[in-house]
């Protein structure tokens, strides 16, 4: 899996995962050659690597244990994690949405890692009990439809998409579509609190949050919910509710395209971060010690490209201090990838909206990834699919 030997990451972690669903013993050697995968050599394996344009090697059993040995001696920062089941993926998201608008569902299916679509009637009716790993589509869990407000209220698809949301929270009893996607935070909240993974990309990690600490506020203004905000909401948010981020003033305007000063996009848009600056770092942690961070941050480069979105990166400063930053980009002092627990759950949280689309706007070609097929901003989000499929040891930091 490093830079060099392998024709198509991002399809490499769909052999596995289907090696995973066959139930053959795969290992996932953690920093060793970009993060590889270690599997039987079975003629189905091979075949399937072949159809699918993945690069492998064939090693004998002398061979593999000799690897296996330099990764376990205490001199290198490497581990080997074993896999033992396929995860259960569902994916977040409203009925009919287009499979290019979200990155996760295009990789997946890129991949060809099979995942359920849910929404709102399957979460409130408790079926994110069935899955181990839960990914949030770019929703707003605010009540406030994106904030989309601003530019796109005489849209159609913005007049139709509000109808949908009021509708769906009548039929579900809830008066307004505000109340109706804070009992949805609250069961996902609940459902990662009791040992699920759940990742969430661009804006559907700081609204989420946002609406766990606003629980029991009104912050939505009249063109959202039909009534005005609260008085002095912001005195009223209890960040002690919320899951990774902390001491966030939220955005009052209602035309203005932002949540909150958790997300840095402004940073971009006035330049402090230039396009041909924008990259981001992926922290180096000890495989050994912390196997769950170095998971996550698997790659064949330590340094990836940025990309925009509603929610493009995160604030430093309003990141709780016990919230792992995975990715960072030190001149802006924001973070793009961090990781937490909750509970016996754990979270990731990813900035920006398509890894290899800059700045994807409402009505954009969907990203072809076979243009992309080794992508390291797309090889995080498989990482994190991946990661409920091994084997829990318990952490020594």
């Amino acid at each position: 899996m490093e830079a060099e030997g392998q024709q198509n990451h991002l399809k490499a972690y769909g052999i596995t995962y289907w090696a995973l669903e066959k139930n053959y013993k795969v290992s996932w050697l953690l920093n060793y050659r970009g993060g590889s995968f270690l599997l039987p050599d079975d003629n189905a394996i091979r075949r399937e690597c072949q159809i699918r344009g993945v690069t492998f090697e064939v090693l004998s059993d002398g061979n593999a244990n000799t690897i296996l040995e330099e990764i376990s001696s205490p001199s290198q920062n490497m581990e080997t994690v074993v896999l033992e089941k396929a995860p259960k993926i569902a994916v977040y998201t409203p009925k009919g949405k287009q499979p290019w608008d979200d990155a996760v569902t295009m990789v997946l299916t890129y991949a060809e890692i099979p995942y359920t679509e849910i929404y709102d009637e399957e979460v409130l009716s408790d079926q994110l009990l069935l899955y181990d790993w839960l990914h949030l589509h770019h929703e707003d869990f605010t009540g406030q439809y994106g904030k989309f407000f601003g530019s796109y209220r005489n849209a159609p698809w913005y007049i139709e998409q509000k109808k949908e949301a009021e509708n769906l929270a009548k039929k579900l009893g809830y008066n307004k579509v505000s109340e109706e996607k804070r009992a949805v935070t609250l069961k996902i909240r609940d459902y990662v609190i009791g040992g699920g993974f759940m990742f969430a990309m661009c804006s559907a990690t700081d609204s989420f949050d946002i609406a766990l600490a606003a629980d029991g506020v009104d912050i939505c203004e009249p063109m959202f919910d039909g009534d005005p905000s609260e008085a002095n909401y912001q005195t009223k948010i209890d960040y002690n509710n919320s899951l990774a981020f902390k001491d966030f003033i939220l955005e009052r305007k209602p035309d203005k395209y932002e949540f909150s000063d958790i997300d840095t996009t402004d940073d971009r848009v006035n330049k402090k971060v230039p396009f041909e600056q924008d990259y981001f770092t992926l922290m180096d942690f000890s495989a050994k010690w912390d196997p769950i961070p170095t998971m996550l941050c698997q790659n064949h480069t330590q340094l990836v490209k940025g990309f925009m979105g509603q929610t493009t990166a995160f604030e430093g400063d309003r990141i709780k201090s016990n919230v792992l930053r995975l990715g960072e980009n030190k001149i802006n002092g924001e973070a793009r990838y961090i990781h937490g627990t909750k509970g016996k759950g754990m979270f990731t949280f990813y900035g920006g909206h398509d890894p290899e689309d800059y700045q994807h706007f409402v009505g954009d070609s969907p990203t072809v990834l076979d243009l992309h097929p080794n992508s390291p901003g797309y090889r995080l989000i498989l990482n994190n699919v991946l990661f409920p499929a091994a084997r829990k040891k318990k952490q020594k930091t």
